[in-house]
């Protein structure tokens, strides 16, 4: 019975209110993942440039918003960190339906952000992941500086929060040790994507087994809140990170709840 009224539930939030003998017509085929993925590359071109259109965002689109199923017409999935520097929608030029945002401190996969991340594609069926980090994150600063020892007092929440940035300080420290200080803090936050990505395959079995399929595509990527502009990550690196998760005894293998 409750995973009845779950499935129900997930279904309703995925449609909207119901509008019984109505139907949208005209509702074109989902991009697949590359096509995607080049919109939102297109779209963050347009809005880093200054050439932004501001697609989906009229009165009729709202309209539209509040009787058809968003699974229809979004078609990307981003997590990406709080900040208010990170305008998700802004920054890819996208509008009203478009694009399944996740935003969280630090852009972390914990339980939460990954069960919101297999609902966008399991669900929502976006063709694509963006795991988005940005330049000058607080939250990955302070994770650094409590690693060398400088951190200030946090509120009872936000450690258990950031703590999973913590290997991704001390990867990006070992692998540049040459660099000192808060120097680390950019390599830092790239390798933070990178965790997100394990954390993710690491928890989720469908999101794995999405990419597997070639139903979705993963990929990291890092604004620069000062030039507008993303720099696109290297695929082969999301490739390997799948590929040690596959091996990986401490992974989660059943997809399901039970």
């Amino acid at each position: 019975m409750k995973h009845s009224i779950l499935k129900w539930t997930l279904a309703a939030c995925a449609q909207g209110p119901a509008m019984p003998g109505k139907t949208d017509q005209g509702v074109n085929p989902k991009p697949g993942p590359d096509q995607a993925l080049e919109m939102l590359k297109s779209g963050n071109r347009r809005f880093a440039e200054g050439k932004a259109t501001h697609p989906n965002s009229d009165t009729d689109r709202t309209a539209l918003a509040g009787r058809a199923n968003q699974a229809d017409y979004a078609y990307a999935t981003v997590i990406s960190c709080s900040d208010s520097r990170v305008p998700v929608e802004r920054i890819f030029d996208a509008g009203v339906m478009d694009l399944f945002v996740i935003r969280v401190a630090g852009n972390v996969c914990n339980t939460d952000e990954v069960g919101s991340i297999e609902y966008g594609l399991a669900h929502v069926k976006t063709p694509v992941l963006v795991v988005l980090g940005h330049t000058q994150c607080g939250a990955v600063t302070a994770v650094t500086q409590a690693v060398h020892g400088k951190g200030q007092p946090l509120e009872r929440n936000i450690p258990p929060l950031v703590g999973c940035i913590e290997p991704a300080v001390r990867r990006a420290m070992s692998d540049h040790p040459e660099i000192q200080g808060e120097e680390i803090v950019p390599y830092a936050i790239e390798e933070n994507i990178w965790q997100g990505i394990t954390n993710l395959f690491l928890k989720s079995p469908a999101v794995r087994n999405l990419v597997k399929e070639g139903k979705a595509k993963v990929v990291g990527a890092m604004y620069d809140v000062g030039t507008g502009r993303i720099q696109w990550l290297p695929d082969s690196k999301v490739s390997d990170i799948l590929s040690q998760t596959e091996s990986n005894p401490d992974r989660a293998v059943n997809p399901m709840a039970e």
